[in-house]
């Protein structure tokens, strides 16, 4: 891929996640970019509690060269701050379950 190419994005706040608002931790985010055209993903940013956790996910899709609805689509388990990386992909293409009213957008 040349640079310069056409992208999109999803985020997730974390104050839209049950477990992070379950432990009190709601600052951060997941930020999924994929190609405009071909829904690749090229990178993932992680801000939060726990996010080590979550990158070997992010990580491994990038090594199979996974779409943002094949990562979206993965099972994210109810509660768990995975769910996050699982919203963030299925939000570049607006279908994200989960929506966080208030607070700051990332």
């Amino acid at each position: 891929m040349s640079g310069g190419s056409a992208v999109k994005k999803g985020v997730f706040n974390f104050g839209a996640d049950a477990k992070a608002v379950i432990v009190g931790e709601t600052e951060g985010f997941a930020k999924v970019i994929a190609d405009a055209t071909t829904d690749q993903v090229l990178g993932v940013h992680l801000f939060g509690p726990a996010v080590t956790e979550l990158i070997a996910e992010a990580a491994l899709g990038m090594t199979l060269e996974a779409s943002a609805w094949e990562i979206g689509a993965a099972t994210h388990p109810h509660p768990t701050l995975s769910e996050a990386v699982g919203e963030a992909a299925m939000a570049v293409a607006g279908r994200q379950i989960k929506r966080l009213t208030t607070g700051r957008a990332s």
